[in-house]
């Protein structure tokens, strides 16, 4: 394995190839990328970026601990103290064995492993790390236990602590208090774990933190005073300019986090009241995550040449649609960064802006101010613009204003909440618009889902059965050899869940004259989806057996998701 990453090192221009033959002809017990690391002739970084380029066969023992999402039962075995100061990360319990992370200069401290093994009576694993990944790891794991430590001796060291903020001043909320703190580092570790959305929740006896990470929720923490719920709920009313003292209604709010590597950060925030009192679902528009251009986003060629040549052309509606968090802002916006242009005056009407690009004019609805979708669409359109992109379609006013701007030679791009394609003309026909105008202006509805993509370090071939091939529906004749697919496993590069990242899978329904038809004549969805589908549209469902057959994705993922 050495051999292998001097070679790789050698090839990247790290080393030498002289330096890289010394250091494998030189009688050392330590390992020759240890050595270069601590003579400081190579960074951690260089060795970590040309471990993950050898595939197959990198060296286990390397991880990148910023991708590490540590077990509690792992975590617990140490203080948040001691594995700051001794620069440790202790992230999984296998059949009695602790895995640990360490930092690359330090792989060969026998005393420190010895010490380790003592301190927990079991055998230890060592991984390593890049010193700089580890801080920031071993901060984010261990901060939620320090900080509620923090709070409770602060709370019983004064009663003053114990105070509801809703009902003290602003100015006399001091910017260290415990509820500030926690809220501004449950922000941070949001960010840095790259969560699409924060759940903060009260069960009868304490509030409850979760992520959702690649569109499944987990816990982040269960066991949080439930005294502070107030604090924390309030500190982020206040952030948000959500009004602190009404607790009996839902409201809506946004802002915004200086976050130390990644600039300003938004936040949609809303509040929900329940039994056990106010829950806070807060969104994340991290505009700097996001991927702007299409074949990045999952489209199979078809579909992408489908989708690519309607919002081509120079007006019409495009639609997309699909549930709330399925991705349909980021294809959107991936279709305008394909259209902008100095040639073209592009205008959009959102709630909120959550992605912002050069050259375009960007417009956020504010319905206190009387500034609607509908009231905004109609200034827009006297502000002469060759393409306007509509955040959602919500009511029939909105609906209408969009087609007109369509039949008037306007390129509009919008969403709408259908479960697929077909759905979305009968949802305009439902909002008062007239079938013959559904037909004549909607150039092209794409519906889309986001499913999370199997890990390419874990994944494993399997063969399935006949019988579930059959069952399911999937694209395959009897007779004929069964397919190989993969499944997920779980490794520490995806924190044992087996997938990494997501992608979308998607239906496009383009406008034809037969399903313009169907429309005219008052189709159900269900009889404009058979002529697509007679046509060659391809239902969501199948784009998504095609990325299982790509090895993109699960069968379970794509049940999971579409059912």
């Amino acid at each position: 394995m050495e051999d292998l990453l001097l070679t790789r090192l050698v090839e990247r221009g790290s080393i030498t190839a002289e330096r890289a033959s010394a250091l494998l002809g030189t009688p050392d017990r330590s390992a020759p990328v240890e050595r270069l690391l601590v003579s400081g002739e190579v960074s951690e970084l260089e060795v970590l970026q040309a471990n993950a380029s050898l595939g197959d066969y990198a060296d286990e023992s390397i991880v990148s601990a910023s991708d590490l999402k540590p077990d509690a039962d792992a975590l617990v075995l140490f203080t948040g103290d001691v594995a700051k100061r001794e620069m440790i990360l202790p992230f999984r319990v296998t059949e009695g064995i602790l895995d640990v992370a360490i930092p690359f200069s330090r792989a060969t401290d026998v005393r420190l492993i010895d010490a380790l093994k003592k301190a927990v009576s079991r055998n230890i694993r060592v991984f390593k790390s890049s010193t700089e990944e580890l801080q920031s790891a071993i901060a984010r794991a261990y901060r939620a236990e320090g900080e509620l430590r923090q709070i409770a001796s602060e709370r019983d060291a004064s009663d003053e602590a114990t105070r509801i903020i809703a009902n003290t001043p602003l100015d006399s909320i001091m910017e260290d208090s415990p509820a500030i703190r926690f809220v501004d580092l449950l922000l941070d570790q949001a960010i840095d774990d790259k969560a699409s959305d924060i759940h903060i929740e009260q069960s009868e006896n304490a509030v409850i933190v979760r992520f959702r990470l690649d569109g499944v929720l987990h816990d982040i923490s269960t066991d949080t005073p439930k005294s502070m719920a107030n604090e924390i709920i309030t500190r982020i009313k206040i952030l948000s300019d959500m009004d602190i003292a009404e607790r009996r209604k839902p409201l809506d709010g946004r802002m915004s986090k200086l976050h130390k590597k990644r600039g300003k950060i938004d936040f949609r925030v809303a509040s929900l009241p329940t039994v056990h009192g106010e829950k806070i679902v807060m969104r994340i528009l991290d505009n700097t995550q996001a991927s702007l251009d299409l074949p990045s986003l999952g489209f199979e060629e078809e579909n992408r040449v489908r989708f690519q040549s309607a919002y081509k052309k120079p007006y019409g509606m495009i639609l997309v649609t699909g549930p709330t968090g399925s991705g349909k802002s980021t294809t959107l916006y991936a279709a305008l960064n394909d259209l902008v242009s100095p040639e073209v005056n592009i205008i959009t009407v959102e709630d909120p802006v959550e992605y912002r690009i050069p050259r375009i004019n960007q417009v956020q609805v504010n319905p206190k101010a009387g500034l609607t979708f509908a009231g905004a669409l109609r200034s827009i359109l006297r502000s002469d613009p060759d393409i306007v992109l509509i955040g959602e379609i919500r009511d029939k006013e909105t609906a209408h204003i969009a087609v007109e701007a369509a039949q008037t030679g306007h390129l509009v791009l919008t969403t709408l909440h259908t479960n697929d394609a077909a759905s979305a003309a009968s949802r305009l026909v439902d909002l008062g618009v007239e079938p013959f105008l559904v037909g004549s202006v909607v150039e092209s509805i794409l519906a889309q889902r986001l499913v999370r993509r199997l890990c390419n370090s874990c994944k494993t071939e399997y063969q399935p059965d006949s019988d579930e091939m059959l069952s399911l529906g999937f694209p395959w004749t009897p007779g004929t050899p069964l397919p190989v697919l993969c499944e997920p496993v779980g490794c520490k590069a995806c924190a044992n869940t087996g997938y990494k990242g997501r992608m979308a899978i998607h239906e496009v329904l383009t406008m034809s004259p037969a399903v313009e038809k169907v429309i005219l004549r008052g189709g159900t969805s269900v009889d404009i989806a058979e002529q697509a589908l007679h046509e060659g549209m391809k239902t969501i469902r199948e784009d998504g057996w095609a990325k299982v057959l790509a090895h993109k994705t699960s069968i379970q993922e794509i049940l999971r998701v579409v059912g």
